[in-house]
């Protein structure tokens, strides 16, 4: 059950990260343009573009990476890094996603990620599965 989860948030996030490499080299799915495309699945108050490719490169590669630790702590793949580093990297993914899922229902964060319809798919799609994501780090992580 644990490995299948280690793999789950693998593919997850690698597809994440997929997607934001689709998005740095121009693709516009799911949207028509690249404005619709920013207030999709950005969302800043007043966004008129996406980021710049050198920026949703960084996140990409962050994200996949992110998704790596999981296997990493299940021994599915050779550990990187001293047993300790990952087991910290593990708890601050688990925090930062858990804190993002959670972001998604506060006021704070509809007026700071203003546009729609990033608003509704925030807190129908993007802040649950980040919650989700965040669950999967922390019960690996205590597994």
């Amino acid at each position: 059950m644990m490995y299948t989860l280690a793999w789950l948030v693998f593919i997850v996030l690698t597809i994440v990260a997929a997607l934001h490499l689709y998005w740095g080299f121009g693709g516009l799915w799911p949207a028509r343009d690249q404005l619709s495309l920013a207030r999709t699945v950005v969302g800043s108050k007043g966004i008129a573009a996406m980021p710049s490719r050198g920026v949703t490169a960084v996140v990409a590669a962050l994200i996949f990476t992110a998704g790596v630790l999981a296997p990493m702590q299940m021994s599915l793949i050779p550990a990187l890094l001293p047993a300790w580093l990952l087991r910290l990297g593990m708890l601050v993914l688990t925090v930062i996603f858990l804190a993002r899922g959670g972001l998604s229902f506060t006021a704070f964060f509809r007026n700071r990620q203003a546009e729609e319809p990033f608003l509704t798919l925030d807190r129908r799609y993007y802040g649950p599965l980040c919650l989700a994501i965040g669950a999967g780090f922390a019960v690996l992580l205590f597994a």
